[in-house]
């Protein structure tokens, strides 16, 4: 488990509603209310005890929030002396301040829906207190200083653990309302507690040895004091005169406050303004990075669409290169055979030698045996040389041809495969120069969008500044009319003491 929890911070709409409160209870002409519910509070701010203590505030509602304390740090119960209406209903308050008897004036304290486990001795200090909600806490007894409670009208202890009265709630002798869980009750008995106010106090009044008399006897110095007020007959001219110059003040006081709220809807107005112009902002930053986003995957597309041109591309000279490895495999297949059979050729020319010397031999031989005379035999061999001279020239010649026809073949075919290789180059080099030339424009437009939008955020950021500048002004012309409207409410009271006196 944890040892510490991060305080939840309220939502923009609770806080905008606390500043907007806040404001409204300072307005001039405004009632004696201040209303901070439903602003998600986990403890109430040091701004609240303030107003209430400057402007004499007689309503605080805080109910509908967090709240696990009433009293904040550095505050006192003493700045709310003058509340005579305390609502902290739907809030998660385990205990109330052990000093809640200050608030004197208090008529209506309302805690229903927290955790209270119990009630501090120094409530029944209130003794101005008429309506006393705790519903559904987690009280398990009441305290015996409830007996000092003696305008309480109307007590609400339903939906508690509570099982026993304590008998000192005789001793309030206005109460005219009690709400409670009679089923679950032991003391009284829940028929006693099921027959309503009057019997529960019949009973306890019988338990304590007092007598009972009906709450109405005791509520008309309850009721005057409530209501009572201070009549103006009988006041001499000089309070009449002061009263005019008051009069004169207040509208004095009516147009300043005038002003004061025109100045504040101007501020919120600006406001407005600004949470407009960052709004379009945000939507610019969003449309921008949308299209950078539209930008850079055209941009992968693209590489991807010419990598596959160039893989198709260099599968297929790889195809060409294996075809024309094919070709040149069967032309040297061709030439290995022409030569084995220029080999053959030669190897017949040898054997033709062989021959012809053997027919020499004979010829020789048969010359010796026919006895043929010497320049016949030397003609015969004359004529069978060179026809022999004439066939190996004949060879030879041919020969020549074939390996001349050969190198030309071989010579073109290199020729073509060098064109064709170099074209190809030329294909991939132009390839490449077009997704370079691509990269570079996107590259550039994409520096470009970044340009334009440093320079729009600069320009509102320039702006912003601007605004917060005059905002901060205004909240010091504020201050300051605030301190002078402080001295002149003190020097008020002053002269209503004088007057008094």
């Amino acid at each position: 488990m944890p040892l510490f929890f991060r305080k939840k911070k309220p939502s923009d709409d609770a806080r905008k509603r606390l500043e907007y409160q806040m404001c409204l209870a300072k307005e001039a002409g405004a009632d004696d209310i201040l209303d901070i519910s439903k602003c998600e509070l986990s403890e109430v701010p040091y701004g609240a005890f303030a107003t209430c203590k400057v402007l004499q505030k007689k309503v605080l509602i805080i109910h509908t929030n967090s709240l696990t304390s009433l009293v904040p740090k550095s505050c006192s119960l003493q700045s709310l002396i003058t509340v005579k209406v305390l609502d902290l209903h739907d809030n998660q308050l385990a205990s109330l301040p052990a000093d809640i008897g200050q608030l004197t004036s208090l008529q209506v304290l309302n805690l229903e829906r927290n955790l209270l486990k119990c009630l501090p001795q120094s409530i029944g200090d209130l003794a101005q207190l008429q309506m006393l909600n705790v519903k559904g806490n987690k009280l398990k007894e009441l305290p015996a200083t409830v007996s000092g409670l003696r305008s309480l009208r109307t007590l609400d202890i339903s939906e508690n653990m509570l099982q026993e009265l304590p008998r000192v709630l005789a001793h309030v002798r206005t109460l005219e309302t009690l709400i409670l869980d009679a089923s679950s009750m032991s003391y009284p008995s829940p028929d006693i507690c099921s027959a309503g106010t009057e019997s529960i106090q019949q009973f306890l009044c019988k338990e304590c040895g007092i007598a009972y008399y009906p709450p109405s006897q005791y509520l008309l110095p309850v009721l005057e004091n409530d209501g009572g007020g201070t009549s103006v007959d009988g006041v001499d001219r000089a309070v009449h005169k002061y009263l005019e110059e008051e009069s004169e003040w207040q509208n004095k006081f009516l147009d300043y406050e005038k002003r004061k709220e025109k100045k504040m809807q101007e501020k919120l107005e600006f406001e407005r303004r600004l949470n407009m112009g960052q709004r379009e902002h945000a939507l610019l930053v969003q449309q921008i990075n949308t299209q950078k986003d539209e930008i850079l995957q055209t941009v992968r597309e693209d590489q991807m669409r010419l990598e596959e041109g160039l893989t198709k591309h260099q599968r297929y000279l790889e195809e060409e290169r294996l075809k024309l490895l094919q070709q040149l495999k069967q032309a040297e297949q061709g030439i290995a055979r022409r030569i084995q059979k220029l080999l053959e050729d030669n190897q017949r020319q040898k054997q033709s030698a062989d021959i012809l010397k053997s027919l020499e031999n004979e010829r020789i031989r048969m010359e010796q045996l026919m006895a043929i005379t010497q320049e016949e035999t030397e003609h015969l061999r004359r004529r069978e040389v060179a026809s022999a001279m004439q066939q190996m020239l004949a060879e030879s010649y041919k020969n020549k041809l074939i390996q001349m026809t050969y190198e030309s073949r071989r010579q073109d075919l290199v020729n073509q495969a060098c064109s064709s290789l170099a074209e190809m180059d030329q294909k991939f080099q132009q390839i490449l120069a077009w997704q370079q030339l691509d990269q570079n424009k996107a590259v550039s437009q994409i520096l470009q969008q970044i340009e334009m939008q440093k320079a729009a955020f600069e320009a509102l950021q320039v702006k912003k500044d601007l605004m917060h500048r005059q905002i901060r002004n205004q909240i010091k012309l504020i201050e300051t009319e605030l301190l002078q409207l402080t001295q002149l409410e003190l020097k008020r009271q002053e002269l209503d003491t004088e007057t008094l006196q």
